[in-house]
């Protein structure tokens, strides 16, 4: 019988409507360094600490602040 004690739960996947975002990976003090993460051409991006995905919103303008 497999265990399931050692499943993480998905990474949290966030809509938002800039291909420039900051993470801190929530949480306050438990979360990590403010870090900004730039889509590029690409309509997605994670964070390399805490995984979140940040996906573009269908229809935003791209590029820019």
């Amino acid at each position: 019988m497999a265990s399931t004690a050692n499943v993480l739960p998905p990474p949290e996947t966030i809509t938002v409507e800039s291909t420039t975002v900051a993470c801190d990976g929530g949480g306050g003090a438990l979360g990590h360094p403010t870090v900004y993460l730039t889509m590029g051409e690409a309509d997605s991006v994670e964070c390399p600490y805490c995984d979140r995905k940040y996906v573009l919103k269908p229809g935003s303008p791209r590029g820019g602040h």
